[in-house]
């Protein structure tokens, strides 16, 4: 069931909470909020051990990073190349490697919030939670060959037949 809009017909579902939100606001928010966050952090563990301490603690939490990220994209290609040899499509794989590529932004990034969100997306179950539930909540569907089921929110009915013109 559609519901008009400023003249637009849209579906019932658009009106669920975060879909008509504008992204620049909430890129905005992050750009300003994460940096107010991490310096809050980072003077809280400064007081606490130290101001050397704590800009050494920040590198190396950045060199653990690299190497754990780099070790967690290599099992990543192996698994999407046996995948490929096998004949499948390395969806799962890709976005594994989306979501590496995020934490690894995270861990190079100088703090201790963003490196902790970073080494929980180096986490291979916990990676794999959050693919699964990205997969639930969105239109995407994972489907195998041979898979044609519909998608669940289609709405379309197909109405098979033939046809012929008759001429005047």
């Amino acid at each position: 069931m559609n519901r008009s809009r400023r003249g637009l017909l849209v579906p019932l579902q658009a009106d669920r909470y975060g879909e008509n939100m504008n992204p620049v606001g909430v890129l905005f928010l992050l750009f300003l909020l994460v940096p107010l966050v991490e310096i809050y952090f980072l003077i809280k563990v400064g007081n606490l051990i130290g101001a050397i301490s704590t800009i050494a603690l920040v590198v190396f939490t950045a060199l653990l990073g690299a190497m754990l990220l780099r070790f967690q994209g290599w099992v990543t290609l192996q698994r999407t190349r046996t995948t490929m040899a096998r004949g499948e499509l390395p969806a799962l794989e890709m976005l594994e490697g989306v979501l590496l590529l995020f934490a690894g932004a995270l861990l190079l990034t100088p703090g201790f919030v963003t490196d902790a969100i970073g080494f929980a997306f180096l986490v291979p179950p916990l990676r794999q939670a959050v693919i699964r539930w990205f997969i639930k909540r969105s239109d995407i569907r994972y489907q195998g060959f041979g898979d044609f089921s519909t998608p669940r929110r289609s709405h379309h009915h197909t109405i098979e037949g033939e046809y012929h013109r008759d001429d005047d």
